[in-house]
């Protein structure tokens, strides 16, 4: 797999590769006995390998070419010092860019001190060594970033689908009974006055409830907590209001429950049914031309399953969708997905799709753990 993570520098490297050459620096006093001058020489080298280090984060590729001439050059006058800087700046290296282009400055690194620890008649081996375990600590350094770099992209883009799945399946369905509700009181104004009214109020109350559900929503995301402790959030007690709007929106509901007495489902799966619920009704409401939706709830050996059928002829379904019928979300392609991502988060199994005895089926099974 291509590495594509960009790593930069922390602020703090500099500052180490200053210490360093510092370090270093304090041995050159030492080193000049024979040839005055090479004190100063070392030195040099010294304040060109710091100066190409500080560029590392603009410039690496030259930031260790200079430095291994200048390390190579050190180890040449001066083995006491040795080109301790040269190795700080590849482990530098190999953590500013990928392994199949670092491992070329480890093994210049490497070649370089090893010629002239041959040149001098020293062990050679150890300056490849050397090399070898800077870069080996920049490449892991840049590994374990690159990890946690797709750690939180991950957790953002979940979250991003999270925030997408919850804003369709609230506004889908309340702007769709609205819509339903607005048509009825405007083809009954002028015939039947109270039963329009009645239409209003009731589009009224879908939208104080939608905004309701959004406030919640908004302020969940902003809560680092999750924010669902206040016991807003819809679930499995919420199924009965939601069946009693979508019935006045005019497709009959009618919710079965089997097994479920003393059941205690957890919240987050308790959402889960309810948005599956909720978006199979809103599609059949919308696009399956149904007359009746039945819901069955039914638990058994720890597992709650959820079974949603409409008695519609069937919609066209729009380009994209996954699956055809009364709940085949003509016009978004969203919900049936939507429906699946909810259930697999939760260990759970989804299905969707005509039904072999008319109308459109929803099926999904959650792992809810034993009754209590």
């Amino acid at each position: 797999m291509r590495d594509r993570y960009a790593a930069v520098l922390p602020s703090w490297w500099r500052a180490v590769s200053g210490a360093c050459a510092l370090g270093a620096a304090g041995a050159v006093p030492f080193v000049d006995a024979g040839w005055p001058a090479r004190g100063a020489v070392v030195a040099l080298l010294l304040v060109q390998g710091t100066a190409a280090g500080w560029l590392m984060r603009d410039r690496p590729g030259a930031a260790l070419a200079v430095t291994a001439a200048a390390g190579a050059g050190i180890q040449a006058l001066a083995p006491e010092v040795g080109p301790g800087i040269l190795f700080v700046v590849l482990c530098a290296f190999a953590w500013l860019r990928p392994a199949r282009t670092s491992l070329w400055g480890m093994g210049a690194a490497g070649a370089a001190t090893a010629a002239v620890a041959a040149a001098q008649g020293r062990m050679v081996v150890v300056w490849p060594v050397a090399a070898l375990l800077a870069w080996s600590w920049g490449a892991l350094g840049r590994a374990e970033a690159a990890r946690r770099h797709a750690e939180a992209r991950r957790a953002a883009v979940e979250e991003r689908a999270r925030i997408g799945r919850e804003l369709h399946d609230v506004l889908s369905h309340t702007v769709s009974v609205m819509v339903v509700q607005a048509a009825a009181a405007d083809d009954v104004f002028d015939a039947n006055p109270g039963l329009a009214r009645r239409a209003v109020r009731n589009l009224e109350a879908e939208g104080r409830q939608a905004l309701a559900e959004l406030r919640h929503f908004l302020r969940s995301v902003r809560d680092a907590d999750g924010g669902e402790a206040d016991g807003s959030v819809p679930g499995l007690g919420d199924l009965d209001r939601l069946a009693a709007s979508v019935t006045g929106a005019g497709l009959r509901v009618r919710i079965q429950r089997e097994g479920m007495a003393g059941v205690r489902v957890p919240s987050g799966a308790g959402l889960a049914v309810y948005r599956i619920v909720q978006e199979a009704l809103t599609n059949a409401l919308r696009h399956a031309r149904a007359g009746r939706a039945d819901v069955v709830l039914r638990y058994a050996d720890g597992r709650l399953d959820v079974d949603v059928r409409d008695d519609g002829p069937g919609a066209l379904t729009a380009p994209g969708s996954t699956a055809s019928g009364g709940t085949g979300l003509a016009g978004s392609g969203q919900g049936i997905a939507g429906m699946r991502e909810r259930a697999l988060l939760l260990g759970g199994t989804f299905e969707a799709g005509p039904d072999p005895d008319g109308g459109f089926r929803v099926r999904a099974s959650l792992p809810v753990g034993e009754a209590t």
